[in-house]
């Protein structure tokens, strides 16, 4: 009987995939974008007996999400497969700082690495499973969605739904440096702080006005004051707007934080301590919005256990798998992980540079990382 030891994996053709859809920009604001990447993953799925889904998300604003089951007409708990089609980089990068191109083993695009790539990897791993009927104990589902790179906000409860139903949960975020793949992740949260002062004439009523901005500054700092490298808390206000003018005691500032916890103690800790900010100014009102959007990915017991099946198959494949350590960037995982369900990570592409203008895959990679996925698929039970 065939197994995924006997597979034909032909990374040239692979990779041919991978730069069709990176060449189709599909940052989330782009729904033309995102939906023209589907249009194409769906074409994959043709006349090998899969059944196709496309939906909205939750809230209407994004791409389509897309799903496929594999095996139609088998119900049991099985293996979800959850990928992201949408990416970071913005109209114009392929034309601009960033045309897809290979050098040597290295292969740049737009989303290459995060995450166009691994989603490449994994229908290609089951797609030679299928031509070469190589049998499967579960069935086998494919999720792709639309909003990744903003959080999943649209998509998450389908992501859960659809993880409930299964019994794993594999995702082809990018592997880290040397080919590690991911079993634990922190949480991530986005708050939104708001000052509110009183404007006045910066010359002829400085002392009437109320400065939203100098108020603001003191919150930041508190802020930036949150992060505990020895808990895995990190805090990070990114985005800082306000001021009507040059000569005005500014009303209004607005500042976007970005927060990083590695459990749910210290999730629920630090939205406490957001919610409490408040300015020594009692006439400049704070008001903070947003929260925890991702919970931490846990490596507990079920993520343990199925890290070990991984390692076994990697050892088939005379292969050393490792894990990368808590990471500090959220996934689709998290939201799995955190319902009990047995997740792992990172098992697309190796390379670099997500989200900047020197990202890249390594072409060593689609091999190895193709028949792990299929040692996964086959032997998974």
């Amino acid at each position: 009987m065939p197994s995924f030891l006997d597979c034909r994996i032909d990374s040239d053709a692979i990779l041919a995939d991978i730069e069709r859809i990176t060449c189709i920009e599909s940052p989330t604001s782009d729904v033309a974008g995102v939906n023209r990447v589907l249009d194409v993953i769906a074409g994959w799925f043709e006349g090998i007996g899969a059944t196709l889904e496309r939906f909205k998300t939750d809230d209407g604003r994004f791409g389509d999400m897309l799903r496929v089951r594999c095996d139609p007409g088998r119900n049991e708990s099985g293996i979800l497969v959850l990928s992201h089609a949408d990416t970071v980089h913005p109209i114009g990068t392929l034309a601009g700082p960033l045309p897809f191109r290979r050098d040597g083993n290295k292969v740049y695009g737009p989303g290459a690495y995060d995450m166009k790539g691994g989603l490449v990897l994994a229908v290609a791993a089951f797609r030679q499973l299928a031509r070469d009927k190589v049998s499967r104990p579960l069935p086998l589902t494919f999720l792709f969605n639309p909003d990744e790179e903003i959080g999943s906000v649209g998509s998450r409860k389908a992501i859960e739904q659809e993880g409930a139903r299964n019994r794993y949960v594999l995702v082809t975020e990018p592997k880290r440096g040397g080919g590690k793949i991911v079993t634990e992740r922190k949480g991530t949260g986005r708050f939104v702080v708001r000052a509110h002062g009183r404007p006045a004439h910066a010359g002829a009523a400085h002392h009437k006005g109320r400065s939203a901005i100098r108020a603001m500054a003191e919150v930041i700092l508190k802020i930036e004051g949150f992060t505990d490298y020895q808990r895995g808390i990190t805090t990070n206000v990114g985005l800082v707007s306000g001021g009507t003018g040059v000569n005005v005691i500014p009303e209004h500032c607005t500042a976007n934080a970005d927060l990083r916890v590695r459990d749910l103690d210290a999730a629920a800790e630090m939205e406490r301590r957001f919610r409490e900010l408040e300015a020594s100014d009692a006439d400049v009102e704070i008001t903070v919005t947003g929260g925890i959007h991702r919970p931490p990915f846990v490596r507990g017991p079920h993520v343990e256990a199925l890290f070990a099946k991984a390692v076994a198959v990697a050892e088939r494949l005379g292969l050393e798998l490792q894990s990368d350590g808590l990471s500090g960037g959220g996934s689709d995982g998290n939201f799995t992980a955190a319902k009990g369900i047995a997740t792992l990570d990172g098992l697309g592409v190796d390379g670099d540079g997500a989200h900047t203008n020197h990202e890249h895959l390594l072409y060593s990679s689609i091999e190895p990382g193709t028949r792990l996925l299929q040692g996964l698929m086959e032997t998974l039970e």
